[in-house]
Parts: C-alpha cells; sequence; structure tokens
C-alpha cells in the first residue's frame, strides 16, 4: 500500500517541541528527523514550513523560535513543494470531496481549504505517503479531521510514536 516515504503534518513538530521532545530535552528526536529526512524517509511540505515559521520573531526570542529556526534552516530542504500537477489533483479531489460532505458546517470547510492540512493529504495521497499526525479525533464536525480524510481516501496515518517504532529510532 504505502511506501517507506512519511510526510509529517505540522502538530507532529509543534507537539514534540513544546511537550516531550522539547529542543532542551530530548536533541536525539531533532538528530533523528534530520537523519530520516536526508536518507528521503520523512519529508513536509512548504506550507508546514510556514506555519512553522509563523513562530519566528528574532526581536522577541522564546522557546518557540527555537522550532522556527530549526525548520528554517536545518530542516528546510525537506519541505516540498505542493505545485506538481498529481499533488494539486489529489487537492482538487479532497477538497472537492470536503465541500460535497454534509458533515461539516461551511466555515471548517473553509478553513480546512486554507490550511496545511489539506495540502499535506494531497501531498500523501499523490505521493503514496504514510501522513504522520498527532490528530486522533474521528467525530468532531467543528472541524475537518485528518483522520477521516485518510480512511476515505485510503491515506495510511501513523503519530509520531508509531513513526519513531516504524523507522525503529532509537533516542540517545
Amino acid at each position: 500500500m504505502a511506501t517507506n516515504l512519511f510526510a509529517l503534518d505540522t502538530n507532529v513538530f509543534i507537539a514534540a517541541h513544546r511537550t516531550y521532545y522539547a529542543f532542551d530535552i530530548a536533541p536525539g528526536f531533532w538528530n533523528s528527523l534530520l537523519k530520516l529526512a536526508k536518507t528521503g524517509k520523512i519529508v513536509s511540505i512548504t506550507q508546514v514550513e510556514d506555519e512553522l515559521r509563523k513562530g519566528h520573531d528574532p526581536k522577541n526570542p522564546t522557546e518557540y523560535d527555537l522550532l522556527a529556526k530549526w525548520a528554517t534552516t536545518d530542516f528546510h530542504p525537506y519541505f516540498m513543494k505542493t505545485d506538481a500537477p498529481q499533488v494539486i489533483q489529489a487537492y482538487t479531489r479532497i477538497i472537492n470531496w470536503v465541500f460535497d460532505s454534509k458533515a461539516y458546517p461551511m466555515a471548517a470547510k473553509d478553513e480546512f481549504a486554507s490550511i496545511p492540512d489539506s495540502w499535506i493529504l494531497a501531498y500523501s495521497l499523490a505521493n503514496n505517503a504514510v501522513l504522520v499526525t498527532n490528530e486522533n479525533k474521528l467525530n468532531v464536525t467543528s472541524k475537518v479531521p485528518i483522520p477521516i480524510v485518510c480512511k476515505h481516501f485510503g491515506i495510511e496515518y501513523k503519530n509520531t510514536f508509531d513513526l519513531l517504532r516504524t523507522l525503529q529510532v532509537k533516542l540517545s
């Protein structure tokens, strides 16, 4: 079904940074992401990089700035563009399905079309990649949940810990 490519959602980076894998506690996590990216096993997309960059304010350094800096310097080469015809075609299929759905209010549909979630799903679908996300809610109607879209389109998805186990990452 899926290849050995894993596409990381924004929340993978943010949740790790803000909680269990902060840069000062677990630098091995971030080094492992870079090693996996260099070997072509993991990527993300430019829309995710843009979202992570929003946390960067060079005049007011905070912990969140570390993630923005890391994303725009160290991980930058591994944020893929989504302008390939097959990604745009997948995006169109996903957006059409979402907007045809009666399960979500128009505000949720509009938000979904404007955030990186829709593009990471399209990239994953077009590239037969496993989508890595920490989102796990299936019965939400106030937003379009990534797992529901994955299930409908047959996109395999995992959380951060499953990714690490699948790729046999050992943090030391």
